[in-house]
């Protein structure tokens, strides 16, 4: 089957113009996607009376969302890079093939995902973190999410599989309805009706659900250059493996941000309190303004190099992530100058509590202390994805969270005596994570892309 538009633009426009074309969309998409979680978290920080215990408490639901959003991350960021790798390669059919078993993997872990959180949501929300004073809200926000896990697996599943195609801006759009529809809709269900934390939950899912109506219908339609068909939902043992083994590295780095969640959470109960917990809601919900974006641009510029990587155009491969990098390293070290600079403002968008506000300026900057390095890791981490090395991809992801932070959460704060240790660790793991991933990344740079001499 011949090219489509889009495939030829991938492997022909000019490399800068192109890049901006696919992130910019893949950025808003980030972005928009964002406001589902901060939107929330914004109008529940503003409820009259007890918004600080109703944000610290949603805080706490939020490894469990994190871990529903890793395992569309399993099945969509899995597949979509070797669907995309199909098509440079010229092969429709496998690339189908992929997307119909991604497809079914996200409906069986979406039924699993419903099922088992809401048997065990309550012993669940005290392990991670939740105290008497929050666990009535964080039951009440996760109890009516879980209901909306299919849609949340499908929209942000299978959105990847349409900007596969290099269609970011008809993937952005699929986001943005929802999102829209979510902030319509918040104001309404928790002012309007008087529905707390509740309504929040509710315009959430009712979203998600039109986001994935949206991209269902994209994706079995004719304006789509990849199809989902019913022939090729049936899972095939050789499909799965690939998808799972690609797969797995973006499920660690989204599961493992709800293994942090917990062990920070639990950290800051034991030697703060829920104030201090409070902080890491916020400053959780900062990180994801800062990351998320980044995601896009990473996210919009890896068809490019799978297209092409598929194609056997290393050079233009390789150039792409050149200018991948200069743009990431820009952004987070914009991001940092920020969030040192100003992070009273950015913790009164979350509360109007002056104590919370004042505990969250004077640890922020010592919390982000390493974000301006990560964006060497970010273009690095997706130039492997995008190449489809599963191994690589899944020891990166575990560095930093597993490996590092983790360890220097639970570790630091022994050895200081001081909840100050648990800030300290964030920082840290960003640093020695990123200068480890662009080392390996420059190592193995000719073995996978090589030019004309390297060969």
């Amino acid at each position: 089957m011949a090219q489509t538009r889009d495939e030829e633009r991938l492997a022909n426009a000019p490399i800068g113009p192109l890049m901006l074309k696919l992130a910019v969309p893949a950025v808003a998409a980030q972005v928009i996607n964002m406001l589902y979680n901060i939107v929330d978290r914004i109008y529940i920080g503003h409820i009259p009376q007890v918004g600080d215990i109703a944000l610290t408490g949603v805080g706490v639901t939020f490894p469990i969302i994190m871990l529903v959003s890793a395992f569309a991350a399993f099945a969509g960021q899995g597949g979509a890079p070797l669907a995309s790798i199909q098509l440079g390669a010229g092969d429709r059919e496998k690339a189908e093939k992929i997307l119909g078993n991604s497809l079914t993997l996200l409906l069986i872990a979406a039924a699993a995902l419903t099922v088992g959180f809401s048997i065990f949501k309550e012993p669940i929300l005290y392990a991670f973190g939740a105290s008497e004073n929050t666990i009535g809200y964080a039951m009440d926000y996760i109890g009516i999410y879980l209901v909306g896990t299919v849609f949340v697996q499908l929209a942000l599943g299978l959105n990847t599989f349409i900007s596969a195609q290099g269609k970011a801006l008809v993937a952005m759009l699929s986001v943005l309805i929802g999102a829209i529809l979510n902030i319509c809709l918040d104001p309404v269900f928790i002012f309007g009706l008087n529905m707390g934390v509740k309504g929040a939950a509710l315009a959430t899912i009712l979203s998600q659900a039109v986001s994935a109506a949206w991209v269902v219908g994209f994706l079995c339609s004719r304006r789509s250059g990849l199809r989902i068909r019913t022939k090729n939902m049936r899972l095939e043992a050789k499909v799965v493996g690939r998808v799972a083994g690609l797969g797995v590295a973006p499920f660690i780095m989204q599961s493992t941000e709800s293994l942090v969640t917990v062990v920070l959470n639990t950290g800051m109960q034991t030697y703060g309190g829920d104030l201090y917990v409070g902080t890491i809601t916020i400053m959780q919900s900062i990180m994801q303004m800062i990351v998320l974006p980044t995601q896009g641009i990473t996210q919009g510029t890896q068809p490019i190099m799978s297209y092409n990587y598929g194609a056997g155009n290393y050079l233009r491969v390789r150039q792409t992530f050149k200018r991948l990098l200069t743009v990431t390293l820009t952004v987070t070290c914009a991001s940092f100058a920020v969030v040192a600079l100003f992070p009273g403002m950015l913790a009164r968008i979350f509360t109007p509590q002056q104590e919370l506000i004042a505990l969250v300026s004077r640890v922020m900057p010592i919390f982000f202390g390493g974000i301006w390095a990560f964006g060497a890791q970010m273009a690095c981490q997706t130039t492997f994805m995008a190449l489809g090395q599963a191994r690589t991809s899944l020891f990166l992801a575990l560095l930093r969270k597993v490996i590092l932070l983790v360890p220097l959460a639970i570790i630091l704060p022994r050895v200081t005596g001081s909840v100050m240790g648990i800030y300290a660790a964030e920082p840290i793991a960003d640093i020695l994570a990123s200068a480890t991933t662009l080392t390996l990344f420059l190592s193995r740079r000719k073995k996978l892309l090589p030019t004309a001499k390297d060969q």
